[in-house]
């Protein structure tokens, strides 16, 4: 069964997330406080998706994503934050989450993000053995794996399949809708910010020069552009 911890602080809404976890088939771990939360992380390492609230008695949900993201690349990492609280969302998918949802959440919400995050840690199919060579890049759709000039580039689920769908349409601008659609599926009503957040991200990590890069391009107006 499909494991998912889900860090909350707040009794009510934690059970309240765990009933339906279980109803759509999920294995639910619980978690009360950060610590709490990297201590089941350490028992049950097969746990594919993680939910962390952001206000939490000891350490934020903040810090708790970077201590996981320092460990653990693959692992899908949703924020619950508060729909008032603009900034939590851009500063949760900076620290390396995949998504957030906002409270208050309905449970069929949560559970399609879910299932998206699952879909795509598994997604490229072991049998392929597919590489992608462009420019100085090589992305290894077998591994789910990026390497520039021989380095490996350290990337979460999100930042893959961003970098695959680039790399599988170079030259072409992509607008954020096609990017949204792509990566986080059909069914997902966030904000198209989340893209933004997350080409920032990539160029941290891909580009020579972040004030002026040269491989994920902006098109104004419209969305971005590969042109290793």
């Amino acid at each position: 069964m499909k494991k998912v911890l889900i860090l909350e602080d707040e009794v009510s809404i934690r059970s309240f997330v765990v009933i339906n976890l279980k109803r759509a088939g999920y294995e639910a771990i619980e978690a009360g406080t950060g610590q709490e939360a990297l201590d089941k992380l350490k028992e049950h390492p097969d746990i594919g998706v993680a939910i962390l609230d952001i206000m939490l008695p000891d350490i934020d949900g903040f810090e708790v994503c970077r201590t996981i993201r320092a460990t653990n690349k693959s692992i899908g990492i949703i924020m619950l934050t508060a729909r008032t609280q603009e900034m939590d969302k851009v500063t949760g998918l900076m620290t390396g989450a995949d998504d957030y949802v906002t409270k208050p959440f309905s449970p069929a919400e949560l559970t399609a993000r879910i299932d998206a995050l699952y879909r795509r840690i598994g997604g490229d199919g072991a049998g392929e053995g597919a590489e992608q060579q462009q420019g100085p890049f090589l992305l290894n759709t077998r591994n789910r794996t990026l390497e520039k000039n021989g380095k490996r580039i350290k990337l979460t689920q999100v930042e893959y399949a961003i970098m695959k769908l680039f790399m599988q349409n170079p030259g072409r601008a992509l607008s954020r809708e096609d990017i949204l659609t792509s990566v986080w599926g059909r069914d997902f009503d966030g904000e198209l910010k989340i893209v933004d957040v997350n080409i920032r991200r990539l160029r941290i990590k891909i580009e020579d020069d972040t004030a002026n890069p040269t491989y994920i391009t902006t098109v104004w107006g419209y969305g971005y552009k590969w042109g290793a």
